[in-house]
């Protein structure tokens, strides 16, 4: 088991580390739609749970306007997923340029950072945001046990289907139950797939 996760961590380091190099002139395309298509921040400051109740930050392309996180609690009964998270098809806060981003999940490439630098793994369970987590059942902070990622089962197989958090969670401990390189390395090129096709929401 050491050596599959020393393992997962040269995979981390070498994936996140070439897409940074390789990425780099689309990034600095997307940061300047993002600075000149609407007012407010380049980044969204993401403020995660990790493994163990760490706390850590992250960083995401902008795709809402400025005041997002303060509109989240009017939007609360338009809510469509069922627990601690927040779920809108049509959110009203996400900008133009942001439902594009979102659709091809190109703003969560800043987070190649923090895979980087070992805060996540490119795959794993989804971190919660620090105001979600403190809504966690027991059975919901299982998913903790483990390094969260970018893109995990969730992503691959069930994104739009499905709208409760429990459900998430179950296809999160089922990833960490049946945990292999070769099982992350299926889902980076469902990921992969997923992305192309411009499925993300």
């Amino acid at each position: 088991m050491r050596l599959e996760l020393a393992g997962k961590r040269v995979l981390d380091v070498a994936v996140s580390g070439l897409l940074l190099i390789v990425l780099s002139p689309l990034l600095a395309l997307i940061a300047l739609l993002v600075v000149t298509t609407s007012p407010g921040p380049l980044f969204y400051v993401c403020h995660w749970v990790g493994q163990g109740e760490r706390r850590f930050s992250g960083l995401k392309f902008r795709t809402m306007v400025p005041n997002a996180d303060a509109l989240e609690a009017q939007l609360a009964a338009q809510n469509e997923m069922n627990g601690p998270a927040f779920k809108m098809t049509n959110d009203p806060r996400v900008t133009p340029l942001g439902r594009v981003l979102r659709r091809y999940s190109l703003d969560e490439l800043p987070q190649l950072w923090n895979v980087l630098i070992g805060d996540i793994s490119l795959v794993g369970p989804r971190a919660p945001r620090e105001h979600e987590y403190a809504q966690f059942t027991e059975f919901q902070k299982q998913k903790l046990s483990v390094k969260p990622g970018i893109t995990c089962l969730w992503q691959v197989e069930g994104r739009h289907r499905i709208s409760d958090y429990d459900r998430w969670v179950e296809m999160d401990l089922d990833y960490i139950r049946r945990w292999s390189l070769w099982l992350d390395l299926q889902i980076l090129a469902k990921t992969a797939l997923v992305v192309a096709k411009g499925t993300g929401v």
